[in-house]
């Protein structure tokens, strides 16, 4: 059984979606079972479920925080969200009240400490900041784990390439 973790950016323009999802797919077809584990972020994370269920895998979801939902997924991203949700083949929640950088550290490290690889949906922008993406590669790579970035020619984020 494979099980691999995700980290990605949550601005992905709408045409680097399809690209990103094919690269993931890629990267994804060859390993069964495969387990997903995901924070559920809009953006790479989610694409990166649905890509693993489409793929026939299973869905572990980390959530940051007991307001995650509420206090960060937009009303208008809420069915998706709640769609994976019950998707999901286990959610666990970490012990935060309230969303925040700690929070989302401390889900990155959950997801780095199950995975046996890291997909990273990853611009390879620096970003100091705790559980962000470019911190949760530099924390898989300091800890040896494998890490296969996916950002395909043309992808683009929050009016960056």
């Amino acid at each position: 059984m494979t099980r691999v973790g995700v980290t990605g950016h949550t601005e992905l323009v709408p045409q680097t979606v399809p690209l990103v999802a094919d690269g993931l797919r890629a990267v994804l077809a060859g390993m069964h079972p495969l387990i997903g584990l995901t924070c559920l972020a809009p953006g790479a994370d989610q694409l990166f479920a649905e890509v693993v269920l489409d793929l026939g895998g299973r869905v572990e979801v980390v959530l940051p925080a007991a307001d995650y939902r509420e206090a960060k997924v937009a009303p208008e991203q809420r069915p998706r969200f709640d769609d994976l949700v019950r998707r999901a083949a286990q959610v666990r929640t970490m012990p935060f009240p309230n969303a925040g950088r700690a929070a989302y550290h401390a889900a990155a490290v959950a997801v780095l400490d199950a995975a046996d690889v890291l997909v990273a949906v990853w611009d390879g922008a620096t970003d100091g900041r705790p559980g962000s993406t470019a911190a949760t590669v530099a924390a898989a790579r300091d800890r040896g784990l494998p890490v296969k970035v996916v950002w395909p020619a043309g992808a683009q984020r929050g009016g960056r390439r």
